[in-house]
């Protein structure tokens, strides 16, 4: 049996079950807020499996492997349209769908740890070609992640998690540049409350960012 960690822990769970009654099993949880994203990752497991990915980039084929995964990343509505259209700006050039396509394929799947391999990931992203906005932000930088690797990676959306983390009483170190510490200390955040809601039956971190979601943004008021 899970034992909370503090007040605050126990009254975001009662937010949590005044929404959805069911724990992460809701219906309403479902449909508002999981399915869409794990279609998401369904569709990205369909067209850039591993394998997949690794035959394309061997290809050279890094404008279809950018096409492919902006696409399913703009079915859902993770990112905010003024993102959507950086980031199709950023990797509408060959250049700039290679550096996209290398540095995501590392991100997920190259050697080192994962610090390592998130700091070359910021690195490619900086890389990119911008227009107007930038590029290099907490939620582009997070989104592929979270959408391939639930079970690993989670989307951090700056404002509402640093609501959340306050509300849940979570000591988040957030930096606006993107960096591994403030990354690190998202993950420490997830796994917090993996831990505090077990009985909740969260499955990965699709639900523990829905449950972090749900402390932070207006759409659930206290």
């Amino acid at each position: 049996m899970t034992t909370m960690r503090s007040r605050n822990a126990l009254r975001c769970r009662k937010k949590f079950l005044h929404y959805f009654k069911q724990g992460f099993a809701d219906e309403t949880y479902l449909a508002w807020e999981r399915n869409y994203k794990w279609t998401a990752h369904e569709r990205w497991m369909e067209a850039l499996a591993p394998d997949r990915f690794r035959a394309l980039l061997r290809d050279g084929a890094y404008e279809e492997i950018a096409k492919v995964a902006v696409g399913t990343e703009s079915r859902t509505n993770l990112l905010f349209s003024f993102e959507k259209m950086a980031l199709r700006d950023a990797v509408k050039s060959p250049a700039g769908a290679r550096i996209f396509a290398e540095g995501l394929y590392d991100f997920l799947h190259g050697r080192g740890g994962d610090e390592a391999r998130f700091g070359r990931w910021c690195e490619a992203v900086a890389a990119l070609p911008r227009r107007q906005t930038r590029v290099l932000t907490w939620p582009l930088l997070t989104v592929f992640g979270f959408i391939a690797q639930p079970e690993r990676h989670i989307f951090l959306k700056p404002m509402v998690t640093r609501r959340a983390a306050e509300a849940y009483e979570f000591d988040f170190v957030y930096r606006s540049k993107p960096n591994w510490e403030t990354y690190a200390s998202l993950l420490a955040f997830a796994e917090r409350v993996r831990e505090d809601q077990q009985s909740l039956g969260p499955r990965d971190m699709m639900d523990l960012q829905g449950f972090i979601w749900v402390m932070g943004s207006d759409e659930y008021p206290d």
